[in-house]
């Protein structure tokens, strides 16, 4: 496949991408995805990892840094913040629209975990989307209000919005901007936290997939933001436009997907990867082909000339 950087801005912030285009593409405009990625996550990990994968099955793919992560603009760095987060998705719609190789009534979105409330998100408000799949999506706002379970106790996000309040106040009073880190120190304390914790520590702090542009801290400013964020919010704005999410048989976030499908109107699918986690579809080989064979059927059905 032809890989290219590209550029292109999102509410004024200069974000970098890497295009995918598959090879012995012929003439004409084609179908395109934009894969957006995890939060703290960067375009060379699962997103970069989907985009050349569904390249590979035809289709013109769009990985892209979110504004405040990896080579794109924005301070401070690793913020996250769900309507910037949205927005860069409608900008990256922008960007594939208007290139001469793609058919911009065929345009597609995939999400990996967060992102994929951010692609339901955007696509509820923007028509031009004309399918939406999610890998491992979660609704970032809810997953810190109730926990990666839906256990978690409510005094949790008390005490986080305390901190990201006090933090602020630090800031207008000339402070830099305050961040924690999102992993823990090393593997013992990774394991003590659960499986869930570990399998996140594994991936982005160990050669498997860490990058050195992923911070791998989350700036407080980025905790009220979150909190009043309703990814799936707008699920029934998808239909009639199909909607595929597809999750591991040992996911413990899947309780997200199944809620949100649950308000979804049709067509609408929950796909199963038998064995796999939450993180093991971002990366793992016996798991991403399987789901990535499943995303390019969805695609191929729903963007058909």
């Amino acid at each position: 496949m032809q890989h290219h950087t590209v550029t292109f801005a999102s509410a004024g912030i200069p974000l970098v991408a890497d295009l995918y285009v598959p090879d012995r593409f012929g003439a004409g405009s084609h179908s395109a995805i934009v894969v957006s990625h995890p939060a703290g996550g960067v375009k060379e990990q699962a997103a970069g990892l989907y985009a050349r994968t569904l390249a590979d099955h035809g289709f013109v793919t769009l990985a892209f840094d979110a504004a405040y992560n990896g080579e794109s603009g924005g301070w401070p760095r690793g913020l996250e913040d769900p309507a910037h987060r949205v927005e860069d998705i409608k900008a990256a719609v922008s960007y594939l629209s208007v290139r001469g190789d793609v058919d911009a009534q065929r345009i597609a979105v995939l999400g990996i975990c967060s992102s994929g409330g951010y692609v339901i998100s955007a696509a509820a408000t923007d028509p031009r989307v004309k399918a939406v799949a999610t890998v491992s999506g979660v609704d970032i706002g809810r997953f810190f209000r109730h926990g990666y379970d839906g256990k978690q106790p409510p005094a949790v996000l008390e005490a986080m919005l305390a901190q990201a309040a006090a933090a602020r106040t630090a800031e207008a009073h000339g402070e830099p901007p305050a961040a924690f880190p999102i992993f823990p120190a090393d593997e013992a304390a990774a394991r003590a936290l659960g499986q869930y914790a570990y399998e996140g520590w594994e991936y982005y702090c160990t050669p498997r997939a860490g990058h050195a542009r992923s911070t791998r801290l989350l700036p407080w400013a980025s905790i009220d933001r979150i909190a009043g964020f309703d990814g799936f919010g707008l699920v029934d704005r998808i239909a009639p436009r199909p909607l595929l999410m597809i999750v591991g048989t040992r996911a413990e976030t899947q309780w997200l997907a199944q809620e949100a499908l649950a308000r979804a109107g049709q067509p609408n699918e929950l796909a199963w990867i038998e064995g796999a986690s939450h993180v093991d579809l971002y990366d793992k080989p016996d798991y991403v082909q399987p789901a990535a064979e499943r995303l390019a059927a969805f695609y191929r059905s729903a963007l058909r000339a």
